[in-house]
């Protein structure tokens, strides 16, 4: 029985992470449109769920030629602990 509900559990952190990391592509698809008003909605939501998580990253990797690579390198972390939970459904 507590086996199943961590199996759960697990399944659900990792749908979650998927879903997160889908947010943060988007963002970074949004960022390329030059007249978009981030304060607006459905914009001003993404960019509040995700700056605080990529405000992390950006705080170690400085824009190299006016790039943003902390979204890639805050992907790739989630995409890690996403991959190790599901070797452990495993």
């Amino acid at each position: 029985m507590t086996a199943r509900i961590i199996m759960a559990l697990i399944q659900t952190i990792n749908l979650v992470f998927q879903v997160y990391i889908w947010l943060i592509l988007i963002r970074c698809l949004l960022s390329w449109i030059p007249n978009l008003d981030i304060y607006k909605q459905p914009v001003a939501f993404l960019c509040a769920v995700t700056d605080w998580y990529l405000n992390i990253f950006r705080k170690f990797i400085p824009p190299f030629g006016g790039i943003d690579f902390s979204p890639i390198v805050a992907v790739f972390i989630l995409y890690i602990i996403s991959s190790s939970l599901g070797a452990i459904q495993a």
